[in-house]
């Protein structure tokens, strides 16, 4: 169902097609400037040509102002009815401009670079083109006489689902993504130096690896067998470690089938790196110099705003070991505990658990309830139990532990890296158990994945890698406080269209054919709807709705409103 504007938009179509303009050109649109360059680089009486989209209009006789807004920022344009107009058909001006355009059209502008009495740099139109014809007006934020903002496109579910809209209208979004752009640019740029190989993985898996996440799974038709999104990369990366490059890394789309919040989104990406011949320690070193490098490339600084927290991205950062964590926050020494242990443990912690979960889960949920929220400044939490981290090595001084670390940063974890496995035998142990887990009702547990062990079985060098999640690292650099806000389109639950009437539900109640659209469009959407109207507010909407619309049938009495109530 159309609004009053979208009519009227419509209606100004037409009458721009039958003026002779094309709506919609197709050709090419060569303009010569951006706002900001003429902004910034002001020449008086230069030739510009530009592109962009009718922001504001006023007015003024023969004379209006308007603001062009481009991919670079906004400039005012000025318009003469004179100029455009030279000869005596003034149509241009008086009918296309000032009646038929629209807030939010996408025009190309000639003219020439002037600055107003009042100082204002501005274009003085020439020559006015219609790129793209606007059918949907644009929202208009109006801030008032006291500096309050009406109107504004701010409802984070409408933002979300029209980013389109909400890149328009609210500069500061476009600005969080053109930053996490830098991020991202200013990390590659970081690995490139130290000439690490940028590679690609397969994102279709037949087993899922290298993480503990439900994954989503499709079928692949020709070969008649299931296939996953990945959960990770991990695997597929050391099987190139084993093929003899000695530093891999991806930007990797990763896929968990799991709950929505804050902080995580069913796609997110992930940077995986994995670099031969280092170990845990090493990789710690080169993350902070990595997070710090960043910082300073992109923001200038390495104190960064997150919250009402100041973090300092500057290394090193503190180092603490996952057990001495729990000690330090619960006062408990769960290092020896056995696995009916520690579910006593979490009872008395009450932290909720189910009999699903092994020594590796009830240890993670107790760190995560009481001591992951505590470290806001950067801090890698250290040397987790093995029951873990199946793909991690054993610790060398202590065969109960991994040399793995969380990088935890304002409570929530931003990296996590290994030692990695590399003895086949192990490993292949390490996925059994995974397997038990998955019997036990583990819906989490690792796949047992017989290519990979095949993959160490030819040898794989010792290496470090470590994945850093690049949503949550744009969330902080730039100070977001959900997923959501750092993603172009994150994921939503299905709109519901407005699909029309449903006829068969109006007929039932014996209502002409003829009648159906404008009930529909008078706000009676549905057959309790209609019901639960009088009968003679429908029947004064109805006959109103066919005045205003001049249709071609004859006023509805009341009489037949109020039978299709009986």
């Amino acid at each position: 169902m159309l609004s009053e504007q979208e009519q009227i938009r419509r209606e100004s179509l037409k009458k721009i097609i039958n003026y002779g303009i094309n709506p919609y050109p197709a050709k090419e649109f060569k303009f010569s400037h951006y706002s900001k360059n003429i902004l910034e680089n002001y020449t008086e009486g230069e030739s510009v040509i530009i592109a962009g989209r009718l922001m504001r209009r006023k007015v003024q006789g023969k004379a209006s102002f308007g603001t062009l807004q481009d991919s670079k920022g906004k400039i005012q344009i000025y318009l003469n009815r004179d100029i455009i107009c030279p000869n005596e058909d003034k149509s241009l001006y008086n009918d296309f401009f000032k009646k038929w355009l629209d807030l939010g059209d996408i025009l190309g502008i000639e003219g020439k670079v002037f600055k107003t009495m009042v100082g204002e740099i501005s274009i003085n139109v020439e020559k006015l083109h219609l790129l793209s014809k606007s059918l949907k007006p644009l929202p208009q934020p109006k801030i008032d006489s006291d500096g309050v903002t009406h109107d504004a496109f701010e409802d984070p579910e409408l933002r979300f689902r029209r980013r389109y809209v909400d890149l328009v209208v609210n500069e500061r979004v476009k600005e969080t993504f053109l930053k996490r752009s830098s991020i991202i640019s200013a990390m590659r740029k970081f690995l490139t130096l130290r000439e690490y190989i940028e590679v690609e993985t397969p994102i279709l898996q037949s087993i899922p690896g290298g993480a503990a996440a439900r994954p989503f799974i499709t079928h692949h038709n020709a070969l008649d067998m299931p296939l996953y999104l990945r959960i990770a990369n991990e695997l597929y990366l050391k099987r190139l470690i084993v093929g003899g490059f000695e530093g891999v890394y991806e930007f990797a789309k990763d896929f968990r089938n799991e709950g929505m919040d804050r902080t995580h989104n069913p796609e997110f990406t992930q940077m995986e790196i994995y670099v031969a011949y280092k170990d845990y320690h090493w990789m710690m070193n080169f993350t902070e110099e990595m997070l710090e490098y960043i910082c300073l490339e992109v923001l200038g600084t390495t104190e960064v705003q997150i919250g009402d927290n100041k973090v300092s991205f500057k290394k090193p950062f503190k180092r603490i070991s996952m057990l001495d964590s729990i000690k330090e926050h619960t006062g408990l020494d769960i290092s020896n505990m056995s696995e009916d242990e520690l579910r006593q443990t979490c009872k008395k912690l009450s932290i909720d658990i189910d009999e699903s979960m092994g020594k590796g889960r009830l240890i993670d949920e107790i760190f995560g309830e009481k001591c992951e929220s505590n470290y806001v400044q950067p801090t890698f939490i250290t040397d987790y139990p093995v029951e873990m981290s199946p793909l991690c090595k054993k610790h060398r001084d202590n065969s109960e532990l991994t040399e793995r670390f969380e990088l935890m940063v304002n409570g929530k974890e931003l990296a996590n890296a290994y030692s990695e496995l590399n003895d086949p035998i192990d490993q292949k142990e390490r996925f059994e158990e995974q397997v038990k887990l998955a019997e036990k009702g583990d819906d989490e547990a690792m796949f047992i994945d017989l290519d990979f062990i095949r993959a160490l079985e030819y040898g794989m060098p010792p290496t470090s890698g470590m994945g850093i999640g690049i949503d949550r690292l744009v969330m902080f650099l730039c100070n977001q406080p959900s997923i959501q806000e750092v993603l172009f389109f994150p994921q939503m639950k299905p709109e519901k269209w407005d699909t029309g009437p449903n006829k068969e539900e109006y007929l039932s109640l014996n209502i002409p054919d003829n009648w159906i659209q404008p009930l529909y469009e008078s706000g009676y959407t549905s057959k309790s709807l209609l019901l639960q109207s009088k009968p003679t507010a429908v029947h004064q909407k109805l006959n109103g709705y066919r005045k205003k619309n001049k249709l071609d049938i004859p006023a509805i009495l009341l009489e037949e409103v109020q039978s299709w109530y009986n």
